[in-house]
Order: C-alpha cells, then structure tokens, then sequence
C-alpha cells in the first residue's frame, strides 16, 4: 500500500470512529404509552421521571407512567423499589409498562414502575459527575444588611458506590462589615449493602461566628437504611458515632469529643408542572464525652424548576442547636434563610 493510500485510509478512519461513537450515544429507545417512539440517549431515572437527551429537541423530561417499554443495549445501574440491584441493558416487552432487565446470568422481565433508579455505568470519569450549584441572597435597606449564601454538591458514582463533595456558605455583611459566618464542607462515601442498607463515611469541616465556632473538623460513620423508597420520594435513616475535633475563637481550649449521630433524611419530588424538589434534613448529635451537651442541625430546601430542569429557584433555610456552645459563644441557636437560584449538572 503506497503513501498516498494509507493517509486516506487513516483520514477515513479518524472520521468514522468518531462518528460511530456519536451514533452508538444515540441508540437507546423509548416507546411511548401514545404509540410514539422517542430514539435518543437514556441519561437516567429519578423520582419518577426519565432524562432523555434526543437531538434537536435537547435534554427532555418524560414521566415513567407514560413509558411503554425500553431498548438500551447500554450498561446501566438499576435499582428497584424491592430494594434489589441490577447491572445490565434493556430489552422492549410486548406487554405495555413492562421491561426486560438483561444481565449476564438472566433476562428478568419487570414493571417500569418498581424501577426507582436508573444511572449509566459510564467509563469517562467526567461523565460520572452531576451536581447542583446555588447562589443566594438577601438584603433589607432599613437595617443595611444583606445576606450571600453559595452551597451546591458535585455526585460521583460507581457500581454500588456513591461519593458526594457538599459545601453551604452564609456570610452576613451590616454597611461593609462581615457581622457573622457559617460554612459547612462535607466529603462523603456510601457503600450500598443488601436490602436497603448502606453504609457511609464522611469527613467534615464547620464554621459559625454565631456559635462561636472557628472550626469543627468531624469524621462521621454511620449505617442507612431505605425506609421508603419510590417514585415520588427517598426517606431514609442513619446512625452512627461521629469523632469531632473544635477550635473555638477567643481563649478557650481546643476539644476532641465523641458524640452519637440520629439522622432522617426526606427527599420529595413532583413531576407534575409546577415541578417541585424537596430536600430536608435533621440530625441529632447527643456527646457522650461531654455530660448534657447535644447538637441539633436541620435543613429545608424547596425549590421550583424554570425554564428547564436544570434551572431551580427556592429558599434555604437551616437551624443548628448547640446545648453547651463554647464560653464565648454570643447564642445557642443560629438559623436563616435565604432565596436561592440553583443551576444542575448533568
């Protein structure tokens, strides 16, 4: 083969692999209960509701009562409301609202609404990330205070494992002074077992000038369970010890402490327009190195889609309760709340 040939075949080459990859993206299939046939690439199942990205028409929203069945020869990641897990492909049914799971040892044929999840076991590191970045803001002319808050979260995912970076900054200004703080950073890793049961371990960093907190550093482990776990909403809790470690600002001394950790966690979701996602939280810390001290942490996140999903306007509120602040702590108590605009990744 002369020169000439082999850098028309090596051209050919550079422009076909890549235009199959794009094609191979781009083969998942969904039937629609109305007879319609959507061909596009299935980005994944939550609350009841698919992400579909076909071309021209973008990223879409497809409730899962209104799918009929599924063709996806991809890998997927595929939890069902009776808690088991599989990891496989689609095949369409002939009967309407069911699927087939294909996997390696079996073809299991199963109804679309006792599917909770559906994530794609991706190869690209990049393509495992997904995440929400929020912006929020308060401000009173009569008092001259105002209020900028920025929290979000990066996921990343793996078969039966979850890794989660959060973060949530409140900085109250008064004229051009910073009045109080509060920044809470997590990283946290989830380790699905059998039977809704999980377990995770985090490692967290705290502020809060009203608690008169300059830095908490935590290691948390705990065990989860799923106590309901559906189309429309995740409740589950947690337990475990939590190993905390605290600067205080002014003179008193550093502390190491062991506390317990009670937690519920509810996460609502509302496919139908408005579309609405309701995240929320409480914790209950009791120390059990230090006699009547106790912690209480609760967090409130509602929020409406606009324009698209990827696009959520809602209001933050928290509370922290701390029994026995250090000596120099001006309250017990911290909360706020603030209007927020959050933008989705992936």
């Amino acid at each position: 083969m002369n020169k000439t040939k082999l850098y028309y075949l090596l051209f050919f080459s550079f422009l076909v692999i890549p235009f199959n990859k794009v094609l191979a993206q781009k083969t998942d299939t969904i039937y629609h209960i109305n007879k319609n046939i959507l061909t596009g690439e299935l980005k994944s199942l939550a609350y009841g509701v698919f992400t579909w990205k076909m071309d021209g028409m973008g990223t879409i929203s497809l409730e899962e009562i209104k799918v009929s069945t599924i063709i996806s020869k991809k890998q997927f990641e595929i939890k069902m409301k009776s808690d088991e897990i599989y990891f496989g492909s689609f095949d369409a049914s002939s009967q309407g609202g069911t699927v087939f799971i294909v996997t390696l040892e079996e073809k299991k044929l199963v109804t679309i609404s006792d599917i909770v999840e559906i994530y794609p076991i991706k190869s690209n590191f990049w393509l495992r990330i997904s995440g929400d970045f929020s912006l929020g803001f308060n401000y009173s002319k009569g008092s001259n205070i105002g209020n900028l808050a920025f929290s979000g979260n990066l996921n990343y995912r793996k078969k039966k494992a979850y890794f989660e970076m959060a973060w949530d900054e409140n900085n109250t200004y008064q004229a051009d002074t910073l009045g109080s703080r509060k920044a809470d950073v997590s990283i946290a890793w989830q380790r699905l077992l059998k039977n809704g049961w999980s377990t995770q371990l985090s490692v967290e960093f705290g502020q809060n000038s009203e608690l008169g907190l300059k830095e908490r550093w935590g290691v948390n482990l705990m065990g989860l369970k799923d106590i309901s776990y559906n189309n429309w909403n995740r409740f589950y809790a947690g337990t475990g010890l939590a190993l905390t470690h605290e600067i205080p600002y002014g003179n008193p001394s550093e502390q190491n402490d062991i506390a317990g950790i009670f937690q519920l966690v509810w996460k609502v979701y509302k496919y139908k327009n408005p579309k609405l996602w309701v995240d929320s939280d409480i914790s209950f810390l009791p120390y059990l190195t230090e006699s009547n001290r106790n912690r209480v942490v609760f967090n409130l996140n509602p929020k409406i889609s606009i324009f698209s999903d990827d696009f959520k306007v809602g209001l933050k509120f928290y509370y922290t309760y701390d029994s026995k602040p250090p000596a120099e702590a001006p309250s017990t108590n911290d909360f706020g709340v603030n209007f927020q605009l959050s933008y989705s990744l992936h």
